[in-house]
């Protein structure tokens, strides 16, 4: 990949985007932002990774994790996704078929954030677009291929992982390569994009987050939010899956996959 001037990690915290800066960094062609979106219900496994990629990362002279979230605006009504939910009586939006909760917690507020970055507002000025670097690998190269084909005014988007023809099976190997333990995949753990065999691990081994995410339901239900879903599995809900589990039920079919627009990387 040649010089692309200013660039920008968009950075979801998984295996995929923390590879691509690995890569960049034994390329040494280093990022000048790193940016994660934070939507207050990511692992405490994601969180704890992030500290310790900041130690990795200023041990090698390169820029830190910038955090950020839609809750930092000043008008901001919540303080993350899952509270958003619970005050509006619905669910993440990925549960009605759409994509809005990663547009808002994590689109946004990178946009905002590079809307008013000194660096990329000097290059703007001087007929300079950013390069934002998306960590998509080369066996998903479908994912976001509209966007990157696309002619923006401020941006350019690339996909380092695709030019250097990385999977998921590099991916790994390049961050263990570096003394870096493999993240988890990073999401929330109320995603409705979480397939059934990890909601019904999400219930046996944190039963505390499980029910929360149960209690989300509730709550839609009680508000009369949910009219054409069934809870967080779209076309069943959590609560369910998880009781038909236990009573030895097949009630449900597999469900199509569906990412969210958070993606970074699947464990599958």
């Amino acid at each position: 990949m040649t010089n692309p001037g200013l660039t920008v990690v968009s950075y979801g915290g998984g295996l995929n985007s923390t590879a691509m800066i690995v890569g960049l960094y034994e390329r040494d062609t280093p990022p000048d932002l790193i940016l994660f979106a934070d939507t207050g219900g990511e692992y405490e496994e994601t969180y704890a990774f992030l500290d310790v990629f900041d130690d990795w990362l200023a041990e090698r002279k390169m820029p830190r994790v910038t955090r950020i979230s839609n809750a930092d605006r000043e008008e901001a009504p919540h303080s993350s996704l899952e509270q958003e939910c619970l005050t509006n009586g619905t669910l993440p939006s990925l549960a009605f078929g759409f994509k809005g909760c990663s547009a808002k917690w994590k689109r946004q507020p990178m946009d905002r954030y590079l809307a008013a970055w000194a660096p990329a507002k000097e290059a703007w000025a001087n007929g300079e677009k950013v390069t934002r670097l998306i960590g998509i690998d080369y066996e998903e190269q479908h994912r976001s291929a509209e966007l990157c084909s696309q002619e923006h005014k401020r941006w350019i988007y690339r996909r380092p992982l695709i030019d250097w023809v990385w999977g998921r099976d590099e991916c790994r190997e390049a961050v263990e390569r570096v003394g870096l333990e493999a993240p988890r995949k990073s999401a929330c753990w109320f995603c409705p994009a979480t397939k059934k065999h990890e909601v019904l691990a999400l219930a046996a081994e944190r039963t505390e987050l499980f029910e929360r995410a149960v209690g989300m339901e509730h709550n839609a239900q009680s508000r009369g939010g949910l009219k054409t879903v069934r809870g967080l599995g779209r076309s069943w809900s959590w609560e369910a899956l998880v009781e038909a589990d236990k009573a030895q039920l097949k009630l449900f079919p597999e469900a199509v996959e569906e990412a969210c627009g958070c993606y970074d990387g699947s464990d599958d």
